[in-house]
């Protein structure tokens, strides 16, 4: 990254932590920069989650100790990552309109996991998200197997989770992903 780029973007980062306490209390800034300092994988992960319209901003400290956990924080699924299939085998499966891509690739490229259903379930503990749009969650093996995928969104102050062919996509349906540093 350039540097006017990583200042840019941690001057975005810092400002978007500071207008949403409630998805980080008891955090502080600092901690959270000192961490990102000289993480330069972390730095570009965050960028291409910018840069599509995740909106990422620190929802917690990770599972160790230290790590922080930024997740996408955009109102609905993140612009630059809609209109994709579910991975790589059900893009092939496609014999025509195919997809720019497929959701596993892409968070796979940008170097962050896709949420899990238990992960989208907490997010929308911290704001309403997918209100007009759905995300692609981790989809079980067996499921998948059987040619399936999953996906939530939110409707009616409920959070549901459905289903649907790994090969189909749609405008209205992105991605979430997180990064844990």
């Amino acid at each position: 990254m350039k540097t006017q780029e990583r200042d840019e973007l941690l001057l975005t980062l810092q400002t978007r932590f500071n207008q949403h306490p409630q998805r980080h209390n008891g955090m502080a800034w600092e901690a959270v920069r000192a961490r990102l300092e000289g993480n330069e994988n972390a730095l570009r992960s965050l960028y291409h989650m910018e840069s599509t319209g995740g909106e990422p901003d620190v929802i917690g400290p990770g599972p160790k100790s230290g790590e922080i956990v930024f997740c996408d924080c955009s109102a609905e699924s993140p612009a630059g990552r809609r209109s994709l299939c579910y991975d790589l085998a059900a893009l092939e499966s496609r014999k025509e309109h195919k997809p720019e891509g497929s959701v596993v690739e892409m968070a796979k490229g940008m170097g962050i996991e896709l949420l899990s259903e238990a992960q989208y379930r907490e997010l929308q503990t911290l704001g309403d998200f997918d209100t007009k749009t759905s995300s692609w969650v981790k989809t079980p093996a067996d499921v998948r197997a059987l040619g399936g995928a999953f996906f939530c969104d939110r409707r009616y102050g409920h959070v549901f989770v459905y289903h649907n062919g790994a090969q189909s996509y749609y405008a209205a349906r992105g991605f979430r992903g997180r990064l844990v540093i």
